[in-house]
């Protein structure tokens, strides 16, 4: 059995889904496998695939189309490694990745979620010059709900033991456990991670480094705000009973901390009717981001105004050369 478990959902990734598995093989720490999940895809995935056919490091299951968190569940249900890691099938990881965090993971037994830092890439692979660069000590709950600290799903190595203490079925589900909850096509990251926290003790913890390459989509962010705000919504509504005092002191300011990101996200669209919207709506909610992280917060607002009243070119020229995407 192998230490270690890598699972690449993927979804109509022709384009990407190459890079990804060749930096996932190149891992310096080699006792792994690597579960593709081809999540009903329509396009060339299937014949990238198959050039991965005879590598023996590589399991592939096909399964029609049941979303992220699907995909993930099924490579979860497949693994046999003590340590789980995921990688979307456009994200990278740099060569010493997997060994970080299992090395990180057999010194603390305590952890049962590592992550590090991401750094991101453009559609075409080049470098934007920023980082995720998370917290990594001392995590509870509400830092989870309230700024995900993990960043994006590409970035994390969790304990088998953490995913089998949180698995369940629903009454639909006849063939696996359930440890991402299907019914969210968004949030279906921290709706997890928010879960362990509350329902377990394992210890969140980050290690140093931007060990993976996270691809940021270009165009279109400001559309999908509804839709994730929505899932945010539910996500709470869900959780919020398996803790109501919790909830109680730290939605509102969550809340704030969502409708920031949110505005970052259209703020980088170039979406300033949203930007606004959504700035104004993350201070009438809560001063909590303002007081806790002053200056990301006033560059949020002044990265609004610029964009709302001197046009994406003023905030182009502000921007230079470093622009904050998240």
């Amino acid at each position: 059995m192998p230490t270690a478990s890598i699972i690449v959902p993927a979804y109509n990734v022709a384009a990407t889904l190459g890079e990804t598995l060749d930096a996932l093989l190149a891992q310096t720490f080699k006792d792994f496998e690597i579960i593709v999940v081809d999540d009903g895809s329509t396009d060339g995935t299937q014949d990238i695939l198959s050039d991965y056919a005879d590598d023996r490091r590589l399991t592939i299951i096909r399964q029609r189309n049941r979303g992220l968190a699907g995909a993930r569940n099924t490579g979860i249900a497949a693994a046999r490694g003590l340590a789980i890691g995921f990688c979307d099938a456009d994200d990278i990881w740099e060569p010493n990745k997997l060994a970080v965090h299992v090395d990180h993971l057999l010194d603390n037994p305590d952890v049962g979620i590592s992550y590090a830092g991401s750094s991101l890439m453009d559609d075409d692979g080049n470098a934007l010059g920023l980082a995720q660069r998370p917290r990594l000590y001392n995590i509870t709950a509400a830092h989870i709900l309230k700024r995900n600290p993990i960043g994006n799903g590409s970035a994390v190595v969790i304990r088998r033991e953490v995913f089998d203490q949180i698995a369940y079925r629903p009454r639909s589900e006849k063939v696996r456990d359930w440890y991402f909850d299907e019914t969210f096509r968004q949030s279906e990251d921290i709706e997890c991670w928010l879960r362990i926290a509350l329902t377990t003790d394992w210890i969140f913890e980050g290690v140093q480094g931007l060990l993976t390459r996270y691809r940021i989509n270009a165009g279109g962010l400001s559309a999908a705000t509804d839709r994730q705000l929505a899932a945010w919504e539910r996500m709470i509504a869900k959780l919020a009973p398996l803790h109501p005092d919790f909830f109680a002191r730290h939605t509102d300011a969550a809340r704030a901390y969502q409708m920031r990101y949110l505005a970052r996200r259209a703020i980088s669209d170039r979406d300033a009717g949203r930007a606004a919207k959504m700035t104004r709506e993350a201070l009438g909610i809560s001063l909590r981001p303002l007081f806790e992280e002053p200056i990301k917060t006033l560059t949020t607002i002044g990265a609004t105004l610029v964009l709302r009243y001197g046009g994406a070119a003023a905030l182009n020229v502000l921007m230079q050369p470093k622009e904050q995407k998240q």
